[in-house]
């Protein structure tokens, strides 16, 4: 498994030399102009089809809210629509690929399901003060005594 520092150092390091290569290569091929525009336009795309499933998700969450229901798979989908709108701003090829995914709603449902699985299952996992085997707070011993004055 990938410490903390690994996925930083991949995500801020890695990804932008690798991004960064694929567009001068695509530069080369046709050209620093073209090159520029399709930056530019996947952007533009981007946050037009963002606002656009955004808003789709904006009205599932206030139906849901009205029926009485708690919107928790559609609040995950619009934090991964978000992440998408945001990930197409940046220029790249690779970011770009993942961004359009996340706007997609049968990719994003899927991964709404993963991710909503996986968080489940973290906090099933989680310890703390409220899985204490007693009722009463871990840090009071049963022979304490409560002076009142």
């Amino acid at each position: 498994m990938i410490s903390m520092f690994g996925r930083m150092l991949l995500l801020f390091i890695f990804l932008p030399m690798v991004e960064l290569y694929l567009l001068i290569m695509l530069g080369s091929r046709i050209g620093a102009m073209p090159t520029i525009g399709l930056i530019v336009l996947t952007g533009i795309i981007g946050a037009s089809l963002a606002r656009q499933q955004g808003l789709s998700v904006l009205s599932k969450i206030q139906r849901e809210m009205s029926s009485g229901k708690p919107p928790a798979q559609e609040l995950i989908e619009g934090a991964l629509i978000v992440v998408g709108g945001i990930v197409l701003l940046t220029p790249g090829i690779i970011t770009d690929i993942f961004g359009f995914s996340l706007l997609i709603p049968p990719f994003r449902k899927a991964l709404c399901r993963k991710l909503t699985k996986s968080f489940s299952q973290n906090m099933g996992k989680a310890s703390g003060f409220a899985h204490s085997s007693k009722s009463t707070s871990s840090f009071r011993k049963d022979s304490d005594d409560v002076i009142d004055v």
